[in-house]
């Protein structure tokens, strides 16, 4: 697993309060461990919805909606398992078996429907994680125009 290397990428967390629009960068470390994205956002104190996307090594992203039921979570590449610690705790999270070595077919798992509350149903979510020929971070930048929060999202990108 990549778990000894340096992973690139962001993680950030997006918050929907009072009807309005946040984004904020969350530490490097939430992209190595689920556990740490799962933590951080939910210390984030809101009234309104809290969610975090994670875009790692330009192979995949994850986002990650934490609730007190417990999180809801889409990985865009169920592959990244094999290669990949945080992708493999997603799917231990979600129990589910990750795919064999020699599969390399793209699909996602989790809840596809973890932002239909933001106008982005699954059958859209679903959409752009087919979109393999571009990067996640151009993923979540769809992800982010379709729900509302395109412009905060792109500026701290930018900053990045």
């Amino acid at each position: 697993m990549a778990g000894q290397e340096a992973i690139t990428g962001f993680a950030v967390a997006v918050v929907r309060e009072d009807g309005r629009w946040r984004c904020s960068q969350l530490d490097t470390g939430a992209l190595a461990e689920l556990d740490a994205a799962i933590t951080e956002l939910a210390k984030m104190r809101s009234t309104g919805a809290v969610f975090g996307l994670l875009a790692v090594d330009d192979e995949f992203f994850v986002i990650v909606r934490p609730s007190p039921r417990g999180a809801s979570l889409l990985l865009s590449d169920a592959a990244a398992a094999l290669d990949y610690d945080i992708a493999a705790d997603v799917l231990d999270l979600l129990r589910v078996d990750p795919p064999e070595e020699d599969d390399d077919a793209i699909w996602p798992e989790g809840d596809l429907e973890i932002l239909a509350d933001f106008g982005l149903p699954g059958a859209e979510l679903q959409v752009i994680v087919g979109e393999v020929d571009r990067y996640p971070d151009e993923q979540l930048l769809m992800i982010a125009q379709r729900c509302g929060f395109g412009d905060e999202f792109a500026k701290l990108l930018d900053e990045v």
